[in-house]
């Protein structure tokens, strides 16, 4: 029987009893992984994960001495993956959502626990390592949206795209193709709900189908229909139409 390579990881959580109990579900539920540290807050995490060197960490997002965003500035030198353990924030959320992270909402579902360490020894198994975490960084440290980064799920593994690239998107199903101002298009693995839910503005929904840059549009005729700098012509259906306007200039 072959014998499963266990995922080295550390967990960093402020709290004792929230750690006992991921370490709990950890052992009974998710067997790949072998825990080999623990640290309470930043100033005991960064030292621990460099001494380590682990190939996955549980991240609380808000501790002591700082948060989930400066352990990864810190530790920008590692390579590793993060699973995040959050309490409900939009805002962290969305920063989350635009760099395809994992994560876990608190209190933590076994479910969901079994699934983000399932896609985590995936990517390892398969050598697809893909460090988000610079990333993230880079997002949490740029105040202007258009200037911040989006990681896109494709068939193909991972794509990262300014949102300033992106022109519109449109609903393909259980995809949704992107338009880029290059002229090229991605098909990303995300309903566009998903990007209707991450994306800032300038980026608002204007048909069910259908989210665009408002930054990129060229002109608007009464009969509702959006022309935009690559010449795409997009219906302005009644639902989104006031939202639209209340935006356009």
């Amino acid at each position: 029987m072959m014998t499963i390579q266990k995922i080295k990881s550390v967990i960093v959580e402020d709290e004792l009893a929230a750690r006992e109990v991921l370490k709990n579900y950890l052992s009974k539920y998710c067997p790949q992984v072998e825990v080999i540290g623990e640290a309470q807050n930043i100033k005991e995490a960064v030292p621990l994960l460099h001494e380590l060197k682990p190939q996955l960490v549980f991240l609380d997002v808000e501790m002591p001495f700082g948060n989930a965003f400066d352990v990864l500035e810190a530790c920008k030198d590692l390579q590793f993956e993060t699973i995040f353990v959050t309490a409900f924030s939009e805002y962290s959320l969305k920063a989350l959502n635009q760099s395809a992270a994992y994560y876990l909402l608190k209190p933590i579902s076994i479910e969901e626990l079994i699934v983000a360490v399932n896609k985590v020894q995936h990517q390892i198994m398969n050598h697809e390592i893909f460090n988000r975490n610079k990333i993230i960084v880079a997002n949490f440290h740029e105040a202007k949206p258009e200037k911040q980064q989006v990681i896109l799920p494709t068939l193909e593994g991972f794509e990262v795209v300014k949102m300033e690239e992106i022109v519109r998107l449109r609903g393909n199903g259980n995809f949704t193709d992107l338009y880029l101002n290059n002229g090229n298009k991605k098909m990303v693995c995300r309903f566009l709900k998903h990007f209707s839910e991450i994306l800032p503005l300038p980026f608002i929904r204007v048909h069910k189908s259908h989210i665009i840059n408002m930054n990129c549009v060229k002109s608007y005729n009464k009969g509702g229909i959006v022309t935009l700098n690559d010449g795409a012509e997009i219906e302005v259906s009644p639902t989104y139409k006031e939202e639209f306007l209340r935006n356009f200039k």
